[in-house]
């Protein structure tokens, strides 16, 4: 009980379908009157886009502007574009919508706006002001929980990896949680998102970080999803199950300011060097590093089945991966990283790239790199 652990959940959250017109509220609290759209390629042409522009066009008569270019597994460029359009645009708040790449994107470039003359990594330590640009965030997926979390996870050419910013002061002002703007996510995104705010979940809870009350959130996270994430995957018109996954993937975002474990520091090289959805390396790789974990404590994973409604057993990790396994089949994720794109030659370097991550740092399990690769040769 030496150590000192602070507890924090500050975000204004607004949930429920037709939350977005609470865009009003953030232009009015904060005196914001151009706002920069920031989304992902994939976004404009959508029902969720649609809606956004016309809460937004109702919001600022007097218009506002979009970066529209962020790659789904974002890099340093999309973050320089961002910061170029919001000061091209005389633009005075951020506004993001989309999946965990267009929100860490747009978190990421109010550093830039901060500090308009030094590169993302010079700003990592730097001393920052405790308020950046406006920002609300609108997720149009339910998995990373970007919109509630204080950190951004961008591609950085000259570290050749990912690399992952934050501090309090990249907090959303305002997250909108509209359950309407996932309806048209397709089945194998609502899968692979739901897996990654599963993974969240999870991996906080096991992470040796005293924090009671992520704790609690985290567990509350893992049921939601088992409950609704087959739902929201079968029949993605349901909006109690899109809008319960929304509050699970925040609350796992939430959970995870504990931090992380080893499965993310394998999905992270296998997003930057083959392009791997975060969420689909996630659920890949994440029944494996349960059973890995539990070889030298299973009981850790006892409440984590629980919570997943398994029945009480003598070794817990192996039911909750056998689990997870099984909601994997469930909503289309069969795939083994062979089958991916990985090739067999590419693990050795790939484990070594999963060291140098640092969520791995805070797995329940110390990890080498012949640790790592075993678990990718698992995976593969």
């Amino acid at each position: 009980m030496a150590e000192i652990t602070r507890f924090s959940f500050p975000t204004q959250i607004r949930y429920g379908p037709g939350a977005r017109a609470a865009l009003a509220e953030f232009a009015d609290e904060l005196q914001v009157t151009r706002p920069l759209l920031v989304t992902d390629r994939g976004l404009p042409g959508t029902e969720a886009y649609r809606l956004t522009a016309t809460a937004l066009a109702q919001t600022w008569s007097g218009g506002y502007e979009a970066s529209e270019g962020v790659h789904p597994n974002p890099v340093e460029a999309d973050v320089e574009a961002v910061f170029r359009a919001y000061e091209d645009g005389g633009c005075d708040g951020v506004v993001g919508l989309g999946g965990g790449s267009a929100l860490d994107v747009a978190k990421a470039a109010r550093l830039r706006i901060a500090f308009p003359d030094l590169s993302l990594m010079d700003i990592a330590g730097r001393e920052w002001p405790r308020r950046l640009a406006p920002f609300c965030a609108i997720p149009t997926t339910a998995g990373t929980g970007s919109e509630v979390g204080r950190s951004s996870v961008v591609t950085i050419p000259a570290l050749g990896r990912k690399a992952v910013v934050g501090g309090q002061p990249l907090l959303a002002d305002l997250a909108i949680l509209d359950p309407e703007l996932t309806v048209g996510l397709p089945p194998a995104l609502t899968a692979a998102t739901g897996m990654d705010a599963l993974t969240h979940a999870i991996e906080s809870f096991v992470c040796p970080v005293l924090h009671p009350m992520c704790d609690g959130i985290a567990l509350e996270a893992i049921r939601l999803v088992r409950l609704h994430l087959p739902v929201a995957y079968a029949n993605g018109t349901d909006l109690q199950a899109r809008g319960l996954m929304q509050i699970a993937a925040a609350m796992g975002a939430v959970a995870f300011q504990k931090d992380l474990g080893v499965a993310h520091s394998l999905s992270h090289p296998l997003s930057s060097e083959f392009g791997l959805h975060h969420g689909l390396a996630n659920a890949t790789v994440l029944p494996f590093t349960v059973r890995f974990n539990g070889e030298t404590d299973s009981g850790q994973y006892g409440r984590v089945a629980q919570a997943l409604g398994l029945p009480a057993g003598d070794d817990p990790a192996a039911q909750v991966a056998e689990c997870l396994a099984e909601l994997n089949v469930c909503i289309g994720i069969t795939q083994r990283l062979r089958d991916l794109g990985v090739p067999q030659t590419a693990l050795p370097e790939l484990a070594a790239k999963a060291m140098q991550d640092g969520c791995h740092l805070t797995n329940p399990r110390s990890c080498t790199e012949a640790d790592m690769l075993r678990l990718y040769e698992e995976a593969w």
